[in-house]
């Protein structure tokens, strides 16, 4: 893809070869002079692109790709270096990800200056929409600093909650304090206790009723717990 074809319209251009490939993009921004010199000492970076899943609207492409068929380990991780990889190509971009990647940059801190996100109770980011139903899979660092749609902010959800109902869902109050206990989270999940939690989900996430049209089906909340899971300390 050429991004020759105007500042104006390579945006656009870009949101549909990503869509073409089974991704959302997420959002962009211009960094600042300084913002990532020290992480990028030698990478031009005009624009910073982020890139996920929304609901299970991409869901599905990841179902269909040969990664989720062939039983390795890690699949959706190295279907998503594999399509993100070819878009840095296409591109000339750098490709980034938020685990085991070099540099390593904060997706939250990417995310809140590419999209009208805010951290919720429970730590995950809310978005006005999606509620707690997308992730961030990558991203893409160019050169080019190319024109981007202005950023319509919302206020955070969460605010207006009274209830904070994701606060006390969680059979083993894991989200006390501001802070996250991990051990009594996977100790329950892993328990037969937590049947409910590995099967649909996070019941904490569950709870909250923003976006709720937007909930992942059983089969793609319970992919995610397992992945939680195995990467949780024994």
């Amino acid at each position: 893809m050429n991004l020759e074809i105007g500042r104006a319209a390579a945006y656009d251009a870009l949101c549909m070869r990503a869509l073409a490939l089974g991704l959302a993009v997420r959002g962009a921004f211009h960094p600042k002079t300084g913002d990532f010199e020290a992480l990028l000492p030698s990478v031009p970076v005009g624009t910073i692109v982020l890139l996920g899943f929304t609901s299970a609207m991409q869901w599905e492409t990841y179902q269909s790709s040969a990664e989720a068929r062939d039983e390795i380990a890690d699949p959706l991780d190295r279907w998503s270096r594999r399509v993100i990889g070819t878009l840095a190509r296409e591109l000339g971009a750098l490709d980034i990800y938020p685990n085991g990647s070099s540099p390593q940059l904060s997706f939250q801190q990417l995310a809140v200056r590419c999209e009208p996100v805010h951290r919720s109770p429970i730590g995950l980011l809310i978005h006005a929409e999606w509620g707690l139903w997308h992730a961030y899979r990558g991203a893409l660092v160019l050169a080019e600093r190319i024109e981007l749609p202005i950023i319509s902010r919302s206020a955070n959800p969460c605010d207006a909650c009274g209830e904070k109902p994701c606060l006390s869902a969680c059979p083993v109050d894991a989200f006390r304090a501001g802070a996250f206990d991990l051990k009594a989270c996977v100790d329950h999940v892993r328990s037969g206790a937590g049947a409910d939690c590995r099967a649909r989900g996070c019941v904490a996430r569950r709870a909250c009723p923003v976006g709720v049209r937007h909930r992942y089906a059983e089969q793609q909340a319970g992919f995610h717990m397992e992945a939680f899971l195995r990467s949780a300390p024994p």
